[in-house]
């Protein structure tokens, strides 16, 4: 343990139970010295990621619709309130929106409220988070960080709508970086390889997904929240102080590769 993010305070968004990417990056921060508050999707969520936050000392926690506006301010004001006006990092862990079914079914058959919803919950969330967080962490060389994936940029089996919502997302992350580098505030992605997670379980044969691109990778290992936790915690500290905008594939190399056999 090095101490980097000590003293350093942020927001973390998206931990449904131990095996969230989420998760994940909350073990690389606390181990290096941050506090932590978090938001939880739901009160049903409550008995998995209650005692994670109490394991690792947190304060602060509670739900977060981010499809409700106002709510969404008055949290992110609460927790700006909790670290004395000052926030040094957001992990963006949130994503969803089609309806129960429609992955997998192609994205041409994909409702117009799970197309939409898809967007709001994916993208816009990042936005209206950092909309009201931003007065908390400019000028302090703060730092966001979301989670796209390979399907933004390549058909992948099954992902259908939440491809081209991720996509929106990588998009989003250079306009927001652009926006918000006079503030001093960096924004980047991970675009994280196939790991099995309570989310993605609810796409069709997920687990061939993760078993074919874990192999055919040159780093032909199993892909762990704990990697993408490290490489988060890259991107929130003072390491990568110059790099804002882009999107850093954590997948083993495997989107390297144009052809295996």
């Amino acid at each position: 343990m090095s101490g980097i993010m000590q003293g350093k305070k942020g927001l973390v968004m998206g931990v449904a139970d131990d095996r969230s990417i989420a998760w994940g990056c909350a073990q690389s921060l606390v181990r290096e010295g941050a506090r932590l508050a978090f938001s939880y999707q739901s009160v049903k969520a409550e008995p998995h990621v209650l005692p994670l936050f109490e394991q690792v000392g947190s304060e602060f926690h509670g739900v977060l619709d981010v499809q409700d506006e106002e709510g969404a301010r008055v949290f992110v004001e609460e927790v700006g309130r909790h670290f004395d006006g000052e926030v040094d990092f957001l992990v963006h862990a949130v994503a969803g929106g089609p309806q129960r079914g429609e992955l997998g079914g192609g994205v041409s058959t994909v409702s117009r409220e799970g197309f939409v919803n898809s967007l709001l919950i994916s993208v816009y969330s990042l936005n209206l988070t950092l909309r009201f967080l931003r007065p908390f962490m400019a000028g302090r060389d703060a730092a966001a960080v979301t989670f796209s994936y390979l399907g933004s940029r390549r058909v992948m089996p099954a992902y259908d709508v939440m491809g081209v919502a991720k996509a929106a997302l990588d998009s989003d992350v250079r306009y927001l970086a652009a926006e918000l580098g006079g503030d001093g505030i960096r924004v980047n992605a991970i675009e994280s390889g196939s790991i099995m997670t309570r989310a993605a379980g609810g796409i069709k044969d997920y687990e061939r997904v993760i078993e074919g691109t874990g192999s055919r990778a040159p780093l032909s290992r199993a892909l762990t929240i704990e990697h993408i936790g490290d490489a988060a915690l890259f991107l929130l500290s003072d390491l990568s102080r110059m790099v804002t905008g882009h999107t850093l594939p954590v997948d083993g190399g495997f989107s390297i590769l144009g052809f295996s056999a």
